[in-house]
């Protein structure tokens, strides 16, 4: 085909349609799997995810103009295709991951370097075969005079999750920065491979646990969409509310970390005094401060106790002003806005070739938004305005964040007022008889979470994927924070703050 778009391909795929989670699935060859992955080059499409599953590769494209995600899948011979990453370089840390897992083998990746497997492990992965790597990692050699290099972490100050930053600088101004990661791989797919749908879950639950609502609400769906289950609609209602308590909850530490950051620890103290409302209100409401595993498939865990609604529109009505109030400080304070202005700038060229999401990529121009552009149950009835700056750096990021707190607020105002007295869980279908495929995405409060699972013919998972947001904001956090100096560099991360542990799986 001369037009290879996630739109020819929904044309070509017309006789099937999308499946019942909107996701269009087509077979193709090689050339055709090569076209495409030119085509996230040339802006075609977006690249969503690549992950091996039943002898074949797959890959998700999304086509945001046209409304489109499709999953199209190469059959491969002993797990070999023609790498993605040779033609764009967004996937390179994801086709790494998959030869270092032995889920795939690559052809051709400019980058052989191995990236989850830290030479560690007493066994190599199952199909596994590249040889295994030493402990010694081969960072990108440094040329010229007056350059040095300083090493951070893996082990850092503080409770935080593992990294290595590899910094090259001149004096004080860092010319590069390089990334290793892969310290918290948990084995996150190979545990759910046979388990039950409710191990599964709680699996799922616990792949970051600052987006343990998102990553359950996307399970849900996805198992949902394969064995055609629809939880009841106060269920999807109370699914929506936590989503959105998740969300305020981290923006608002986050607002806090980053004034911190920049040495204004007022700002901090109150944007904790907040979270805490927040989470201690999630507790009495669902029994859980982080909310984790109250979405489960079929609806959720837990109804709300009687006088739960009006406790939440008390926590809004306490943390809306107190909020608006630390905006205001941080509006007035030139002092402060002198550390976040033009810091850890993010082109938009490169966060829509990376195709970012979440506040990263909507603080660069990039207005993706999974619940408007792709909206599940309970978004379609809601008029959402998707905040966005073009300017791409701290202070974009943090009002994005800023500008989400309050849509969030409207949002849950709105699902509590349309929540009718109801059931919240449908009984499990009867088992299939057949593999069942699902696929979902959720807007966390970092961006898509994206998972994809296969459910056998007794209704166990035979294969799970997940890609959290951090898979394509990481590599941007590296081109943030050059030119910058090294000083600068936590509160460029924390204006990113992406997920150690989402990433690694």
């Amino acid at each position: 085909m001369s037009d290879l778009t996630p739109l020819a391909i929904a044309e070509r795929a017309a006789g099937l349609g999308a499946g019942t989670d909107g996701f269009i699935r087509a077979d193709v060859n090689e050339a055709d799997w090569t076209r495409l992955a030119m085509g996230c080059v040339g802006g075609l499409h977006d690249l969503g995810a690549i992950w091996f599953d039943a002898g074949a590769a797959r890959m998700l494209l999304v086509d945001r103009l046209a409304g489109l995600r499709v999953i199209i899948s190469l059959a491969t011979t002993n797990g070999a295709y023609p790498a993605v990453s040779r033609h764009h370089a967004p996937a390179q840390r994801l086709e790494r991951t998959l030869r270092d897992l032995g889920a795939g083998d690559p052809q051709g990746m400019p980058d052989a370097r191995n990236w989850i497997d830290h030479g560690a492990w007493p066994i190599a992965a199952p199909g596994q075969t590249h040889a295994r790597p030493t402990t010694d990692y081969k960072f990108l050699p440094i040329e010229g005079d007056g350059w040095h290099q300083i090493p951070v972490g893996p082990v850092h100050a503080g409770i935080i999750e593992p990294g290595h930053f590899r910094f090259t600088a001149n004096g004080e101004l860092v010319v590069r920065l390089e990334e290793r990661l892969g310290y918290v791989h948990k084995g996150v797919e190979a545990l759910c491979d046979g388990a039950g749908l409710d191990q599964a879950a709680r699996v799922v639950a616990r792949i970051s646990g600052d987006a343990t609502v998102a990553y359950s609400f996307a399970f849900a769906l996805a198992v949902e969409a394969a064995l055609d289950w629809t939880p009841p609609p106060r269920a999807t209602l109370l699914r929506g509310v936590m989503a959105e308590l998740e969300r305020l909850s981290h923006h608002i530490n986050d607002v806090g970390a980053i004034c911190n950051d920049a040495s204004v620890v007022v700002l901090q103290a109150h944007c904790a005094i907040l979270r805490e409302d927040i989470l201690q209100t999630a507790a009495r409401c669902f029994g859980h401060r982080m909310m984790m595993d109250r979405i489960i498939p079929g609806g959720v865990a837990v109804d709300l106790p009687s006088g739960g609604a009006a406790m939440i529109e008390a926590l809004l009505a306490r943390c809306e002003p107190a909020f608006e109030e630390i905006v205001r400080v941080y509006d007035n304070s030139p002092s402060l806005q002198d550390r976040t202005v033009a810091t850890g700038v993010t082109s938009p060229d490169l966060v829509a070739r990376f195709a970012a999401g979440g506040y990263v990529g909507r603080a660069s121009g990039r207005t993706f938004d999974a619940r408007r552009n792709f909206p599940h149950a309970p978004y379609g009835g809601f008029d959402l305005k998707i905040a966005g700056r073009t300017e791409g750096d701290v202070n974009a990021r943090l009002w994005v964040r800023v500008e989400e707190v309050r849509a969030s607020m409207d949002l849950i105002r709105w699902m509590l007022k349309e929540l009718k007295p109801g059931d919240i869980m449908t009984p499990a279908p009867i088992l299939a008889h057949e593999e069942k495929h699902g696929a979902a995405m959720v807007e966390s409060f970092r961006g898509d979470v994206f998972i994809a699972i296969r459910v056998d013919a007794n209704n166990r998972v035979a294969r799970l994927h997940a890609r959290d947001p951090s898979c394509f904001q990481w590599p941007l956090l590296e081109a943030a924070v050059e030119g910058n100096i090294v000083a600068d560099f936590p509160l460029c991360n924390k204006s990113f703050n992406c997920s150690y542990s989402g990433h690694d799986l």
